[in-house]
This record gives structure tokens, C-alpha cells and sequence, in this order.
């Protein structure tokens, strides 16, 4: 499977915080924020330049699948790869012994993860 590297998601606890930090302290801009209904979260695109690399910061609700306890160190949320064929990068996946364990969908994007072999979460997108 051929893929490239989008961006590094990490899991806050106060999301105005943590954009007032990234924005003020770092530097770095909003290039998007939107709701993900289907995960009870928030999500934040942050980027130091337009076409450079991005950070996504992502929170969740109380009660989310996503939503638990937090440890520092642990905040990693997931990496990101984007690809040209979902469905043959799900099947590519699924045969190298790594199933989808969750998939979201909404007006604009499909999402896919799956776990590397430490559990990590990998987001695939298209």
C-alpha cells in the first residue's frame, strides 16, 4: 500500500487550552476545527505553515468511546496516513492480520483505523 504521512493526532483534556497554547505559545494556526458527531468529539487542525506538517488535537465528551482516563506521556491519539484506495488498504490490512477496528463516515471524509502491532491507533483517509 502506498501512503503518505498527513498528520499526528493527540488526545487533550481542555481543548481551548490546549488551541490557545499551540496558537499563542507556538505559533502555529487553525486550519480547521469541526464536530465529529460519530466520536462525541471535537477535533482541531493546527499547522505552523500551510503546506508544512499538521497537528491535530483531538477532544472527547464524557461518555465517548474515545473519552478515557488521561495520562501524561499517553496523549498520543493516533497517526495518520492518507490513501488512494480505501477499500484495497482495508483489505491489505485485514490480510496482513491488522482489522478495522473502528470506521467513521461523514458528509466529507471516510476514516479507518486499525491498530500497529503496540495497539497503536493508524488512521487511514482518502
Amino acid at each position: 500500500m502506498k501512503t503518505k504521512f498527513v498528520y499526528t493526532g493527540i488526545r487533550v483534556t481542555d481543548l481551548e487550552k490546549s488551541i490557545a497554547f499551540y496558537t499563542k505559545v507556538m505559533g502555529m494556526s487553525v486550519v480547521e476545527r469541526q464536530k465529529i458527531k460519530e466520536a462525541s468529539g471535537e477535533v482541531v487542525l493546527m499547522a505552523c505553515a500551510q503546506d508544512g506538517p499538521q497537528l491535530e488535537l483531538n477532544w472527547y465528551e464524557k461518555g465517548s468511546a474515545f473519552d478515557a482516563p488521561y495520562a501524561v506521556g499517553e496523549g498520543l491519539d493516533h497517526l495518520a496516513f492518507h490513501v488512494d484506495d480505501m477499500d484495497g488498504a482495508i483489505e491489505e490490512c485485514t490480510r496482513a492480520g491488522h482489522p478495522i477496528v473502528q470506521e467513521i463516515r461523514t458528509e466529507r471524509s471516510r476514516w479507518v483505523y486499525v491498530r500497529d502491532p503496540d495497539g497503536i491507533y493508524i488512521e487511514l483517509l482518502s
